[in-house]
């Protein structure tokens, strides 16, 4: 699919978000029975080797520039499994802990990590999760990544209504004063077991909600970033590595490449990166495009963020990924 048929399948699908149309068809009836019987082989092989724990990575980082008087920078993770970090086994291999911890070398302030994030969630889920996240709102986030989609697009939720659900979180965080920057689906068509025609499908439906997604979003003045190939060439290359036992879920290097390409975009949004950064670069193929274009290039290059520009513009950046070393918590539950 050509970006700019992309782009028009993702206004649709994003317009019916908003004005409560149907679900979109992303594959023909014909191909009802060879899709079914290929999932339930896909079934049979994913999940493997898998382990349903997932480290507790709450907690307080960056203990090392704690300030009297300064509170540190919360920090929430919602969405699916990947926001969880399930499939490893140490706290600091999660997402969370990872952009916990560059977050507070950047900021150079202490940063209080909180995730309500459910493995298996669908899109359906972030109301409640959201409702976790304001329940005291004393202790509004200062900025929550949301890593969702995945479940959608297995469970063959319209994606009408996952961009609907979505863009409806993201409204709520935002008027509570949170920022927001949200990991969109990731390519399906990556996992191993998966074999064709259900491959092709499986990205093409994951990348058409991703770019669905980013539009409503940035509508609500998030911002977003692309998680595609699960956020770099390098997977395609090393999908053994980047994956952890279950063929499904990253591993711990997985998890780290994911929390290089979001870390900058996370620091962006609190104006932690420098004036220069934000300007965009044409050597880098940055600049400002309309909001379904950009939504759909990005869905086609891993790692790219967009951002709401003026009326209907935003801007497309390709920013340097920096490395976040792993670390535990230094609290064992966030600071009162």
């Amino acid at each position: 699919m050509t970006s700019m048929s992309r782009a028009r399948v993702a206004r649709r699908i994003a317009a019916g978000a908003a004005y409560g149309g149907g679900g979109i068809g992303l594959a023909g009836a014909a191909l009802v029975g060879l899709l079914v019987a290929e999932a339930q082989m896909a079934r049979r092989h994913v999940g493997n080797g898998t382990t349903s724990h997932v480290p507790n990575a709450e907690g307080l980082y960056g203990l090392s520039y704690d300030t009297p008087g300064e509170p540190p920078l919360r920090l929430l993770m919602l969405g699916d499994s990947t926001a969880a970090g399930q499939g490893v086994h140490r706290a600091g291999q999660t997402p969370g802990a990872l952009l916990a911890s560059g977050l507070a070398a950047v900021a150079e302030r202490p940063v209080e990590l909180r995730n309500v994030a459910l493995p298996g969630a669908r899109s359906d889920d972030l109301e409640r999760q959201v409702g976790l996240a304001l329940a005291d709102p004393g202790r509004v986030p200062d900025i929550c990544v949301i890593m969702v989609g995945a479940n959608d697009v297995t469970h063959r939720m319209p994606p009408t209504r996952s961009v609907r659900y979505l863009s409806a979180a993201v409204r709520r965080l935002r008027t509570a004063g949170a920022e927001v920057v949200v990991g969109t689906c990731p390519d399906l068509g990556t996992i191993e077991p998966v074999q064709q025609p259900l491959r092709w499908l499986a990205r093409r439906a994951s990348r058409q909600l991703a770019a669905a997604q980013t539009i409503g979003v940035v509508e609500q003045g998030g911002r977003t970033v692309s998680l595609g190939d699960l956020l770099g060439p390098e997977f395609a290359a090393n999908p053994r590595e980047l994956f952890g036992p279950d063929s499904y879920h990253p591993s711990a290097e997985g998890y780290a490449t994911a929390a290089m390409a979001v870390l900058p975009t996370v620091c962006a949004t609190l104006g932690l990166w420098p004036a220069e950064e934000e300007r965009p670069d044409v050597s880098r193929r940055e600049g400002f495009l309309p909001v379904a274009k950009a939504a759909a290039e990005a869905a086609s290059e891993a790692g790219t963020e967009v951002a709401a520009a003026r009326g209907p513009w935003a801007l497309l950046k390709r920013r340097r990924r920096r490395r976040v070393p792993e670390t535990e918590p230094e609290a064992a539950a966030p600071s009162p």
